[in-house]
This record gives C-alpha cells, sequence and structure tokens, in this order.
C-alpha cells in the first residue's frame, strides 16, 4: 500500500485511509484531508522534509512522518 510519503512531486493521487489514531489522525483531518480526497505533490525540500501539497484548493506542508500515515488507492484500480 503507498502512502503520501512516497509520491512524487507533481502526482495526484487519491486518499484511501488515514493511518495512525487519537489526536495526530484528528489534526489531519483538520487540514482537510480524508477519505478519497485528492492530494497533489508539489515539492519536497532537499532533505525530503517537508512535504508541500494542495488540498482542496490550499496549499499545505506536511511533516515525513505525517505524510506517512495517509495511505493512497491503488492507482492501477
Amino acid at each position: 500500500m503507498a502512502t503520501l510519503k512516497e509520491i512524487k512531486p507533481g502526482s495526484t493521487v487519491r486518499v484511501r485511509r488515514l493511518g495512525g489514531e487519537g489526536a495526530l489522525k484528528r489534526r489531519i483531518m483538520d487540514m482537510g484531508i480524508t477519505k478519497g480526497v485528492e492530494i497533489t505533490v508539489r515539492k519536497i525540500a532537499p532533505l525530503g522534509d517537508p512535504i508541500e501539497i494542495t488540498v482542496r484548493g490550499y496549499e499545505l506542508s506536511l511533516r515525513k512522518e505525517d505524510a506517512a500515515i495517509i495511505e493512497l488507492e491503488d492507482e492501477r484500480a
């Protein structure tokens, strides 16, 4: 299962489910990242952290650690 952490810049993906639990999961959902939403990876910082994405029409930066709990739909489905 691919996660947002593994996606290359310029790719658009759809969220399958959010891992994690408690406050971390709630914070991710409060940013607008929920099941079924499309995310475009805009760029990745030179050292790989953070990741800049576009979700629901706004830009957002996520730590790699947070991006790792966002599971994506299989592109072949």
